[in-house]
């Protein structure tokens, strides 16, 4: 019975993937805590590989239609990948399946919940708040805050598997505006192939990877993407982000309590 409800919320996570974009990690590793009692390492390190497969998805679309631009992507990685790394070094420090790392984990994934949920309803007035004074900023500049987001997106995902979607797409296109937001959702998926393969790696290394979940999640996330791409245009995009933002309050607010 557990197996098809694994496969179940795989599927579910993977159509909200595929209808707006975000969702994976937000979802899906919060999900695998409260509702399925997984430590939270486990959901962690598990999420990021669940991750890798999905945006592989996603990326072979965006490559396809030209939406990746590489540049980015690399400027990203050259402050994740490092960021990942020295992060992988620290949490192999600690003894994960502990008491207080489950405590750790858990009250850092509720707060990163929170802030994803106000990048998804208020990621446009933020744009537009702050557009006129990023565009200011030149070349040189530009590309060190792209590369310091890496820096932070990758320390975070790394943690809690959360902080590519939202959040990162928002600041891109901050730092960006003059590059169109489909090619910002691109490079952003693009990015979070290596990032969580490599941070999926590293948990691997840790000794917080559940194999058998993994593949669970897997077979019911991947029809799921598609379904969710398919009925993705016939969905009111703003009601789907506010009713996902919502979610994500009640559940960070449930893993901060």
């Amino acid at each position: 019975m557990s197996g098809i409800l694994y496969i179940g919320s795989g599927f579910m996570v993977g159509f909200l993937v595929g209808m707006t974009g975000v969702g994976g990690g937000s979802l899906m590793t919060p999900l695998l805590i409260l509702l399925f009692g997984v430590h939270p390492a486990t959901a962690v390190g598990t999420d990021l590989l669940y991750a890798t497969s999905t945006k592989s998805m996603g990326t072979l679309v965006h490559a396809a239609a030209r939406t990746v631009d590489w540049a980015l992507v690399g400027l990203l990685a050259v402050g994740s990948m490092p960021a990942t790394i020295a992060t992988i070094i620290v949490l192999s420090q600690f003894d994960l399946q502990s008491a207080l790392a489950q405590r750790v984990i858990s009250l850092t994934l509720g707060a990163v919940l929170v802030v994803t949920a106000v990048f998804l309803i208020l990621g446009r007035n933020i744009r537009d708040r702050y557009a006129d004074r990023l565009q200011s900023l030149d070349l040189r500049q530009t590309r060190l805050l792209t590369i310091l987001l890496g820096l932070v997106v990758g320390v975070l995902v790394t943690t809690t598997s959360v902080g590519a979607g939202a959040i990162g797409v928002t600041l891109l296109l901050l730092l960006h505006p003059k590059m169109p937001a489909g090619r910002v959702v691109g490079s952003d998926i693009a990015h979070a192939v290596p990032l969580t393969l490599l941070a999926g790696a590293g948990h691997w290394y840790l000794g917080s990877i559940n194999w058998a979940l993994l593949s669970m999640l897997l077979i019911g996330s991947l029809p799921g993407i598609v379904f969710g791409s398919l009925v993705a245009t016939r969905a009111s995009d703003a009601l789907v982000r506010v009713a996902l933002a919502s979610v994500l309050i009640v559940v960070g607010i449930r893993l901060l309590g």
